[in-house]
C-alpha cells in the first residue's frame, strides 16, 4: 500500500515506519526534518509541517495514498498549548485527508480516555502524572471528534497505560474503549508491537470508525 507517515520521527511514528517498511509498504514520511529519516528504497522524505492552519498544503502531501497514519506530538510534552495545538493540527489532518480524497485515517491514539469502570477514564483518576495530562485531554478531545466524524472512515488505537521500548513479540490482547491490564494489574504494551497492531489494522481494517486498544 502507498501510506503517508505523519511524525514519522517520533518515539510511536518511528516503530511505525520500521514496521511499515519491513512488510513491504511504500512510505512517504511526513517530518520537519526530513534528514532525519533514514534512506530507504520504500520510503519518500517530504517537510511538512502540521500547525492546525491550512489544510489544503497538508491535502498535498496525502493525495494518492491508500491511508494515512498520523503520530502528532506538537512542540513536545513541554509545550504550554500542547492540548489546543494537537486538537487544532488533528482537526486539520482530517480535514486535509478529506479534502485529497484519502480514504482511510488511522490516529496514533492516547491512554487517558480508556475506562478503568464504566463512565470512569483513566485520565480522571487520582494519580494521573500531571506531565502527561495535556496530551491525554487532547487525544480525547481528538477521539470525541472523530466519533462525531460522517465521512472519513477512521480508527483511533489506544495503547495500554504504559508504551515502552521493548521487542516485537506479536503477542498481545486486543480490546475495544476499556484499559486492558495483565494478572499482576499491569497495563503495558512495547512500541514495537503497538506499531504491528497498527499495521495489521492497515492491512485488514476490522475497527473501522472505532477506538481500539493493545496490551499484554
Amino acid at each position: 500500500m502507498n501510506i503517508v507517515l505523519i511524525g514519522a520521527t517520533g518515539y510511536v511514528g518511528r516503530a511505525l515506519l520500521e514496521e511499515a517498511l519491513q512488510r513491504g509498504h511504500r512510505v512517504t514520511a511526513v517530518a520537519r526534518d526530513p534528514s532525519a529519516l533514514p534512506a530507504h528504497d520504500g520510503l519518500t522524505a517530504r517537510a511538512g509541517i502540521v500547525d492546525g492552519g491550512d489544510p489544503s498544503a497538508l491535502a498535498g502531501l496525502v493525495r494518492g495514498a491508500d491511508a494515512v497514519i498520523a503520530s502528532l506530538n506538537v512542540g513536545g510534552w513541554s509545550n504550554p498549548n500542547l492540548e489546543a495545538d494537537t486538537v487544532a493540527g488533528y482537526a486539520q489532518i482530517v480535514a486535509g485527508t478529506k479534502q485529497a480524497g484519502v480514504p482511510r485515517l488511522l490516529v496514533v491514539g492516547g491512554a487517558g480516555s480508556l475506562e478503568v469502570a464504566p463512565g470512569q477514564e483513566l485520565l480522571d483518576q487520582p494519580g494521573f502524572p500531571e506531565q502527561w495530562r495535556g496530551g491525554a485531554e487532547a487525544m480525547r478531545r481528538v477521539l470525541r471528534d472523530l466519533r462525531e466524524e460522517r465521512e472519513l472512515d477512521w480508527s483511533f488505537l489506544s495503547p495500554a497505560a504504559h508504551l515502552v521500548p521493548g521487542e516485537r513479540t506479536g503477542r498481545f490482547r486486543l480490546g475495544g474503549d476499556q484499559l486492558l491490564v495483565d494478572e499482576q494489574g499491569e497495563s503495558t504494551i512495547s512500541v514495537q508491537d503497538y506499531a504491528l497492531a497498527m499495521i495489521d489494522e492497515l492491512e485488514q481494517p476490522a475497527h473501522s470508525r472505532r477506538r481500539f486498544t493493545v496490551a499484554y
